[in-house]
């Protein structure tokens, strides 16, 4: 893990007293709320439908136990005993006083943890692949990027004040698990002739318009990367719309300009910006491939054959292959059947920092599935990890299938949501519980987003769900066939939305149209869905005649 240089500590402590002198002016009235929103904005503040929220980040997704049991202690101290991890690997805490913020941030900086650029219209928190340094398929750990990228971008002096926010995600993986297309830079690490280096992709982004990314670069070696990427954010500060903040994103620069204008400015940029580089930023990528040297893996020994069938469905579902044989990743779900997606209380974040520092060296990972990862645990512990996470309650064995929901705050938290997503997820996952089939039924992504924002990344699910206001009526749009992996596509929309007590049935009606068309049982149903299209889907929510209708 990389840790604060001296720079790093007292850069984030300067920033904390510093919006603590701001704090201190709003509760005094000598700011108001229109004064101090910038303000707290820059420093992770938002206030949302019932209180302020603060969004936390938690850079490329890792953390370690002290940094788990800080945050643990931020949410007993300070808010209600839980912290909700986003699908941008933050955690937020929904119901701090603003006299309590900077005491929190003073908390996150005694840890190595800081709430800088986790809004804004500036480069958000850095994401990458959630199995990072980990996974049997990995080309490079994508995180001495990240981290990189993390450093160059943080209170950059020119991108403070961008047309929207920015968001640049980076995977080692082929299999794309950080959904690089979905993002305004998505950086892919490939080989080419031995060395190593980064296909570009720009202009991907969801909200109302979404938009898959398109290749501007497609090598670049990593000794020229900040210039690249300083040239596209600059190219895109020029441009962006800033007369409407709907089409301020740079996915509608890229639409309106095209990508090959695009790529012609950028390269003209770069001309200007690569000599301001030299090799000082590459000697820093070297210091810090340092701090993510790999764990020192401990000797094979004999992993007993589970005996349980709780712990075989575990593993079934919730553990993956690492690049060690005799070691595993193991994907801790929070998405119990009934639970609010993405939430842990205090007690499970100290449960999952003990058994991380226990048997898993001291390492833990946030998914943008909203999840927690243990990267290195050696397999003769997989029995005993099981039983911590059940004592914890943490042990549901629903990674990748119908239950393990990505879902925002919706209208239970967010002001800008116009529907419920919390409760829709909730009945979604525990109706298949009862019927007892997610398992039969086997891999699946369902997203809700309770607004047109898109927070849930509902466009790239495999089932999308959009919650809107229709006249007062809480209406929910289905979307098929969506995917955020290397070949990312939009859903489809299946036609007239349905009404909150209707959309569970609908779900259930897709699948079992699913169930009943799928060639085996290896046939997933993205795999279906892409053999015999929307039709079949449509007539079973609208019936023949109305899918057809739809469908025209």
């Amino acid at each position: 893990m990389y840790r604060y240089t001296e720079f790093d500590e007292a850069f984030v402590r300067a920033r904390t007293a510093q919006f603590r002198a701001q704090v201190e002016r709003r509760i005094d009235g000598s700011l108001t709320e229109e004064e101090f929103k910038p303000l707290r904005l820059m420093n992770g503040l938002y206030l949302q439908l019932h209180a302020y929220m603060l969004r936390v980040a938690i850079p490329y997704g890792t953390l370690d136990s002290r940094q788990m049991r800080q945050l643990a202690h931020i949410a007993d101290r300070w808010d209600r005993g839980y912290g909700h991890f986003t699908t941008r690997q933050n955690v937020q805490f929904n119901w701090p006083r603003l006299r309590d913020v900077p005491d929190m941030l003073d908390a996150l900086a005694d840890v190595g943890m800081h709430a800088i650029q986790t809004s804004g219209n500036t480069i958000r928190n850095v994401t990458a692949d959630h199995f990072a340094g980990a996974a049997a398929d990995e080309v490079a750990d994508p995180r001495p990027v990240a981290e990189l990228i993390r450093q160059w971008s943080t209170d950059h002096p020119e991108f403070q004040f961008l047309p929207r926010k920015f968001k640049i995600a980076v995977t080692g993986s082929p299999l794309d698990r950080a959904v690089t297309a979905a993002h305004d830079i998505g950086l892919r690490l490939v080989r080419r002739e031995g060395a190593l280096g980064a296909t570009i992709l720009v202009g991907g982004g969801l909200g109302r318009t979404p938009m898959i990314g398109q290749v501007l670069a497609e090598f670049v070696p990593l000794d020229d990367l900040l210039p690249w990427l300083e040239a596209i954010v600059a190219v895109y500060n020029l441009l962006g719309r800033r007369d409407n903040k709907y089409k301020a994103r740079i996915k509608i620069t890229v639409h309106e300009t095209g990508i090959e204008e695009i790529r012609r400015q950028v390269e003209a940029e770069l001309a200007l910006r690569r000599p301001l580089f030299d090799a000082r930023a590459m000697a820093l990528l070297d210091r810090i491939a340092a701090d993510f040297a790999p764990p020192e893996f401990e000797a094979e020994a004999p992993a007993p054959l589970p005996k349980d069938a709780g712990l075989r469905s575990f593993l079934d579902t919730n553990v993956h292959a690492h690049r060690v044989p005799h070691y595993a990743i193991v994907t801790v779900s929070l998405k119990a059947h009934g639970a609010t997606p993405g939430d842990a209380t205090s007690a499970q974040m100290r449960a999952l920092a003990d058994i991380a520092e226990t048997f898993a060296h001291d390492e833990l990972r946030i998914s943008h599935d909203q999840n927690v990862v243990l990267p290195h645990v050696p397999r003769r512990h997989l029995a005993e990890v099981h039983a911590r996470l059940r004592e914890a309650g943490l042990a549901t064995a629903n990674v990748g299938l119908v239950s393990d929901i990505i879902a925002c705050p919706g209208m239970d938290y967010c002001a800008l949501a116009t529907a419920r997503s919390i409760p829709v997820a909730q009945g979604i996952a525990t109706h298949f519980e009862a019927l007892k089939l997610e398992h039969d039924i086997g891999p699946l992504k369902i997203k809700i987003s309770g607004c047109i924002n898109a927070c849930g990344h509902h466009h790239v699910g495999h089932i999308g769900i959009l919650g809107l206001d229709r006249a007062g009526v809480e209406t929910y749009q289905l979307t098929l066939g969506g995917d955020g992996g290397p070949d990312a596509t939009l859903g489809e929309r299946t036609g007239p939305g349905f009404a909150y007590d209707e959309i569970v049935p609908a779900v259930e009606r897709i699948l079992r149209t699913y169930l009943a068309l799928r060639q085996d049982r290896s046939e997933t149903f993205l795999d279906a869905y892409r053999r015999v299209g929307i039709e079949p889907f449509r007539a079973a929510l609208y019936g023949a005649e109305g899918g057809q209708a739809d469908a025209a």
